[in-house]
């Protein structure tokens, strides 16, 4: 899992809005952000922006987790209830895997455990080693 943690950690967006990656293990990754102000809308909720962000790494992760370069064909999100100055946890797992696709359900939890956002990824193996 260690070339899946640099593989990570070359992501300059998650880096960027402070994505962190908390656990990975074949076909599973929980990733973390800490929402401050940068990451909220007009309304002073997490923006939607943000939220797809944190489940697109975690999905990003879990969908490479095999050590081998995949790429989103298809992703749906749904948001449920709004985020805020909080923590929120994106816990990813493999739903279906064959040798060119994957599928992926990702959920967006805070720290109460409410459930933010369902994400829903569908990722193309290209066979190609990571790194």
């Amino acid at each position: 899992m260690d070339k899946i943690r640099e593989f990570f950690a070359k992501d300059a967006l998650a880096k960027h809005l402070g994505i962190e990656l908390a656990e990975v293990s074949p076909g599973t990754a929980v990733a973390t952000m800490t929402v401050g102000d940068e990451h909220l809308n007009a309304f002073g909720m997490a923006h939607g922006a943000a939220v797809w962000a944190l489940a697109d790494a975690a999905f990003e992760t879990a969908c490479n987790s095999h050590g081998t370069m995949a790429v989103a064909l298809n992703v749906t999100i749904s948001f449920l209830k709004p985020g805020g100055r909080e923590k929120l946890t994106a816990a990813a797992r493999e739903v279906s895997c064959s040798r060119r696709i994957g599928l992926y359900a990702i959920d967006v939890t805070n720290p109460a455990g409410e459930l933010i956002a369902t994400f829903q990824g569908t990722a193309y193996r290209k066979g190609d080693p990571i790194g």
